[in-house]
C-alpha cells in the first residue's frame, strides 16, 4: 500500500490507464456472468454497470488512496489559504509579527539549551569524563586538591579508571613577544589531552618524553589565546618564546573546546613548572595543589568510581594519618564532566526557558483570538462551501492548513530575530559556563524551530476550527453576522489563559527585579568611586626571595603614590569581588585557646594588603591600627582581622594583641587591628578573613589599586610608563575600575532580570491587546442590545460600567488562577532571589493591579464606544 502511495506521485498517468483497465474488466467480468444467466449482452452490460455503481465514484474513492492525490488536495488547501491571507494583508502581517515573537524567542533560548545541555562534550567519548575532587567534610571545604603521591596512589589502586590525570593553574610571564605577556597556564599530565581526547588542530599533543626531568621546555596553546596574541598564525608551531628563565616551544594549538575550570592560554607538562617539579614538592604527600580528571571504564557510572576511589582514601588515611587528620574528615567526590560545566547555568537557563514557553502559549492563545473573531467574518463561506459537499473534516483541514502556513511564516521571521539575537546569548551565556562559544542556529535547532511552528499552527488553529458548530440554513439566513455563544466561551477561556500566564510571568520579572535592586542597595563593606584596578604579577625567576620581591612592590608602589593624579596605591593579593581570584583560605590556631579533639581547626578567609590598602579601598579601620612600612620582612609578623572574624572566634573578647599560627606554633603572628567586613561575594555574606602584610610575605601575584583623580585611559598609560622604569619586563594588565567590577559581579542578574523582562512586557502587551480585542468584538455584536436598552432608559454610564464589569470579571478570573500558579512556579526561582521571598506578598500585590489597570485601560475604548452608541441608528439597523 505504501508502495502504491508512492508510486502514484511519479507515475500518475500509467496508474490511470491500469485503473480504466481494471474497471473494464471487472464490468466486464460480470457481463460475461450476466449472459451466462441468460440476459442479451445488452442488457447484461446495463445491469452490470448498474451493479458496480458510478465508474467516476469508484475512481474517486480508488484515487483518495493514492499519494498524489493527496498531495494535490494539500496543495489546494495551501493554494486557497494563501488567496485568502493575502486579502487580508494586515490580519497576516499582524499574526505573523506575534508569532514571530513567540516562536523567535524560544528558539533562541533552545539554542542556548541545545549548546550548552544538549550537544555531547567536543571530547571524545565526553560522558566517560569525570571530576575527581577530595573534600574536607568537617571543615566544609569541597576541594582541598590532591597531591603528586596521592595521584600516584589513586592511579595505581583504583580499579574503575581508564586514566587519572591533574591540572593546576598558574601564571608565567612570556617573554619573546612585542610586550611581556603575563599567560594563565595550565600544568597538566603528559597524557592529560589523551585522556580527554582532544587532538590539537595545530601540532601534536604532548608526549610521555615531554615529562621527563631535564626535557626541553615545550606548551601548547588555546585556541583563544593563539587567535587574540597570534592573530592565529599557522606558522606559530615551532617557534619559541623564554619563560621561567627557559626557553619553551610550541607544540600544537588546542581546538576551540570550552575549558574547565577556568580559561588558559598555555599549557605545559608538570616537569616545566617549577614548583610542581619541585622534589619537596613530589614528596610532601600534603602538597595539594592538583585538581583531577579522570575516564572511568566503560559502563562506569561517577557512583561507582566514587564508591571504588573511597575504598582507596580510606586505606590511605589509615596508613598515613598524619597526613589525613581524622578531625578533618576525608573523602573522594566524582562527577560528571558534563554536569559540572553547565551546574551554575542551569537555573537561570531553567527559568528563561519557562518564561519563553509561557509567551508562547500567549501568542498562541492571543493568535486563536484573533482567529476565531475571523472565523465569525468567514461563517458565510464556510457555510457556502458546506453547503456545497464540503465536509467538517475537510474545512478543518483547510482551516489548519491556513493556521500551519501563518505558523511557518511567523518561525521563519522568528528564527532570523534569533539569528539576530544569538551573540547576545552567547555573551550572557559566557558569564555562567565555559560551553558558550557551542550555542549556534544548527540543525537541530533549525528542527526544533520547524517542529514548533507546525505544533504551534495546528494547536492555535485547531481551536477556533474546532469551536465552529454551525447551523448552514441559520448561517445562510443571517448572512454569517452572529456568532455563536461557543466562540463566545473560548474566546473568553482564552483571554483567562493569557491573564493567568501573564501574572505568572509579571511575578517572575518583579521578583528579579526587585531582587537586583536589593543587589545593587547591598554595601559591600568598601567605596567603589574613583578607584582603579590592575593585576600586576612578578616574575619569580627574577626576584626568587622576598626580600627581592618586598623590595620591588614598595619601589613601585612609591612611583605610583607619586604618580600625578593618584591620591594612594595599594597592593594585595586580592580585593573584594574579584573574579581574577587570588585570594585564599586556610586554617590557624589561636594561642591559648586549643581546639576539642575530634572538632575542625578555625578557618578564615586570607588576604596579603600594602599599608594604604584599606585607605584606597574605603574599608574603616574599627580598632588597633593598620599597617605601616615597619610591618617589613625583617620585623615581627602581625595580622589585622574583620570585625567578623573578631566575633566568631573572640566574641566578647578584645582580639588586639592576641596572637594566632598558620603552622602548628613555628612562628606566631600579633593581631594589631579590626577593619571592617568587605563582601567577596555580593550575594553571601562577607567572609571572616584575615588579612597580612605584603611586605612581610613578598606575594609574587598582586592586584593593585589606585584611587585617582585622573580618567582611565591617561593613569593607565601612566602606570605602564611607571612600571617601565622599575622593570621593564612586568607586563601589567587586567585594568578595571572598582565600579566595573561591582558592575560585572551584577551582569548576570541584571541580563536575567532583563530577558525575564522583556517577556513579561511583551505578555502583558501581548493580553491587554487580546482582552481589548474580546471587549471590542463583544460590543460589535451587541450594538442592537445596547440601542434597546438605551432607548428603554438606560444611561452611558450604566452601559459604560456593564461592559467594563464585563472584562474586569475575565481579570479577576485569570488574576485568581494566576496567583495560584505563581505561588507553586516561583519557589523554582528562589536560588535566583536576593533577600526576597518567591511569595512576597508586595510583589504579588503590585503585579495585580498593575494587570487590572493595564486590563482596565484596554477595557475602556470599546467600553466607551458601546456607552455611545446611537438607539435610533441601533433600532433602525435592527
Amino acid at each position: 500500500m505504501i508502495f502504491r502511495r508512492l508510486r502514484s506521485l511519479v507515475r500518475k498517468e500509467q496508474m490511470e490507464r491500469q485503473l480504466d483497465t481494471e474497471l473494464q474488466f471487472h464490468i466486464d467480468m460480470q457481463t460475461n456472468e450476466n449472459v451466462r444467466r441468460g440476459m442479451s449482452r445488452e442488457d447484461a452490460r446495463r445491469a452490470a454497470i448498474r451493479s458496480f455503481g458510478s465508474v467516476d465514484q469508484v475512481k474517486d474513492g480508488v484515487r483518495d488512496t493514492w499519494l498524489v492525490r493527496m498531495v494535490e488536495t494539500i496543495l489546494q488547501d495551501v493554494r486557497y489559504g494563501a488567496r485568502t491571507l493575502r486579502k487580508n494583508p494586515g490580519f497576516t502581517l499582524v499574526i505573523v509579527l506575534t508569532m514571530a515573537l513567540g516562536i523567535g524567542a524560544n528558539t533562541a533560548i533552545f539554542s542556548v539549551v541545545n549548546g550548552v545541555l544538549l550537544k555531547p562534550l567536543p571530547y571524545e567519548r565526553g560522558d566517560e569524563l569525570v571530576i575527581v575532587r577530595q573534600p574536607q567534610t568537617r571543615t566544609d571545604v569541597q576541594d582541598i586538591g590532591f597531591s603528586p603521591k596521592e595521584m600516584d596512589d589513586y592511579r595505581v589502586q583504583g580499579s574503575t579508571l581508564a586514566g587519572l590525570v591533574e591540572f593546576h593553574s598558574m601564571w608565567f610571564i612570556l617573554l619573546g613577544r612585542p610586550e611581556p605577556e603575563r599567560v594563565q597556564t595550565g600544568v597538566v599530565s603528559a597524557n592529560f589531552f589523551d585522556v580527554l581526547g582532544v587532538k590539537p588542530i595545530l601540532g601534536r599533543r604532548f608526549r610521555s618524553e615531554d615529562e621527563k626531568h631535564g626535557a626541553p621546555a615545550v606548551l601548547i596553546l588555546s585556541y583563544p589565546y593563539w587567535q587574540r596574541s597570534f592573530g592565529g598564525d599557522a606558522n606559530v608551531v615551532g617557534q619559541t618564546f623564554r619563560m621561567n628563565d627557559r626557553p619553551h616551544t610550541v607544540v600544537g594549538v588546542l581546538p576551540p573546546i570550552p575549558q574547565f575550570p577556568a580559561e588558559m592560554d598555555v599549557y605545559m607538562p608538570t616537569t616545566a613548572c617549577p614548583f610542581r617539579s619541585n622534589p619537596r614538592a613530589i614528596e610532601n604527600r600534603q602538597f595539594r595543589l592538583m585538581s583531577a580528571f579522570a575516564r572511568t571504564k566503560s559502563g562506569v557510572t561517577p557512583e561507582q568510581a566514587a564508591a571504588d576511589l573511597n575504598v582507596v582514601s580510606n586505606r590511605l588515611q589509615k596508613a598515613y594519618p598524619d597526613a589525613y587528620p581524622a578531625a578533618n574528615g576525608f573523602g573522594i567526590t566524582v562527577s560528571a564532566l558534563r554536569e559540572e560545566l553547565t551546574q551554575d547555568f542551569r537555573p537561570t537557563l531553567v527559568v528563561l526557558l519557562a518564561t519563553a514557553g509561557f509567551v508562547l502559549l500567549i501568542v498562541c492563545a492571543s493568535v486563536a483570538n484573533l482567529l476565531v473573531a475571523r472565523l465569525v467574518r468567514r461563517s458565510r463561506e464556510l457555510a457556502v462551501r458546506s453547503a456545497l459537499g464540503a465536509g467538517r473534516v475537510r474545512l478543518l483541514r483547510q482551516l489548519l492548513t491556513e493556521s500551519t502556513m501563518l505558523a511557518a511564516a511567523g518561525g521563519a521571521v522568528g528564527l532570523l530575530l534569533a539569528v539576530f539575537g544569538l551573540d547576545l546569548l552567547v555573551t550572557f551565556a559566557e558569564r555562567f559556563t565555559a560551553r558558550a562559544a557551542e550555542i549556534t542556529i544548527d540543525t537541530r535547532v533549525l528542527l526544533f524551530t520547524l517542529v514548533m511552528s507546525i505544533v504551534t499552527g495546528v494547536v492555535f488553529g485547531a481551536i477556533p476550527a474546532l469551536s465552529e458548530r454551525q447551523d448552514v440554513l441559520t448561517t445562510l439566513r443571517d448572512g454569517g453576522s452572529r456568532a455563536t455563544s461557543g466562540r463566545h466561551a473560548v474566546r473568553a477561556t482564552l483571554v483567562v489563559a493569557q491573564i493567568a500566564i501573564s501574572f505568572m510571568l509579571l511575578v517572575g520579572a518583579g521578583l528579579m527585579l526587585r531582587s537586583l535592586l536589593n543587589l545593587q542597595r547591598v554595601n559591600p563593606g568598601f567605596t567603589v568611586d574613583n578607584v582603579l584596578t590592575m593585576r600586576i604579577d612578578l616574575n619569580f625567576s627574577k626576584y626568587q626571595t622576598v626580600a627581592t620581591r618586598a623590595g620591588v612592590i614598595q619601589r613601585l608602589l612609591e612611583r605610583l603614590e607619586a604618580e600625578p593624579g593618584v591620591v594612594s596605591a595599594a597592593a594585595s593579593a586580592s580585593f573584594p569581588l574579584n573574579d581574577d581570584g587570588g585570594g585564599f583560605s586556610g586554617t590557624f590556631q589561636i594561642e591559648g585557646k586549643p581546639v576539642p579533639e575530634g572538632q575542625p581547626q578555625p578557618r578564615a578567609a586570607l588576604n596579603l594588603a600594602s599599608p594604604d590598602y584599606f585607605k584606597t579601598i574605603g574599608i574603616p579601620l574599627l580598632r588597633g591600627r593598620l599597617f605601616t612600612k615597619q610591618d617589613h620582612v625583617e620585623s615581627p609578623r602581625v595580622v589585622i582581622v574583620t570585625e567578623r572574624l573578631a566575633r566568631t572566634y573572640w566574641k566578647d573578647e578584645d582580639p588586639i594583641n592576641r596572637r594566632i599560627t598558620f603552622n602548628n606554633g613555628q612562628q606566631w603572628a600579633t593581631i594589631v587591628g579590626v577593619v571592617g567586613d568587605a563582601r567577596t561575594v555580593l550575594t553571601e555574606e562577607a567572609e571572616a578573613t584575615m588579612y597580612g602584610p605584603i611586605l612581610q610575605t613578598g606575594q609574587l601575584s598582586t592586584t593593585w589599586l589606585l584611587r585617582t583623580t585622573v580618567d582611565q585611559p591617561a593613569m593607565e598609560r601612566q602606570v605602564r610608563a611607571a612600571l617601565r622604569e622599575v622593570d621593564a619586563e612586568q607586563p601589567v594588565d587586567r585594568f578595571r575600575t572598582l565600579e566595573q567590577v561591582r558592575g560585572a559581579a551584577l551582569a548576570p542578574p541584571r541580563l536575567t532580570t532583563t530577558l525575564v523582562g522583556i517577556f513579561a512586557t511583551l505578555a502583558l502587551t501581548i493580553t491587554a491587546i487580546g482582552i481589548g480585542g474580546v471587549i471590542a468584538f463583544s460590543v460589535s455584536e451587541r450594538v442592537q442590545e445596547f440601542g434597546v436598552r438605551m432607548a428603554l432608559g438606560a444611561q452611558r454610564g450604566e452601559v459604560l460600567g456593564m461592559v467594563l464589569r464585563q472584562g474586569l470579571t475575565l481579570v479577576a478570573i485569570g488574576l485568581v488562577i494566576g496567583i495560584a500558579g505563581a505561588l507553586a512556579l516561583t519557589r523554582l526561582m528562589s536560588r535566583l532571589l536576593f533577600a526576597i521571598e518567591p511569595t512576597d506578598a508586595a510583589t504579588f500585590i503590585a503585579v495585580s493591579a498593575v494587570l487590572a489597570i493595564v486590563a482596565l485601560l484596554a477595557c475602556f475604548l470599546p467600553a466607551r464606544r458601546a456607552a455611545s452608541v446611537d438607539p435610533l441608528v441601533a433600532l433602525r439597523a435592527a
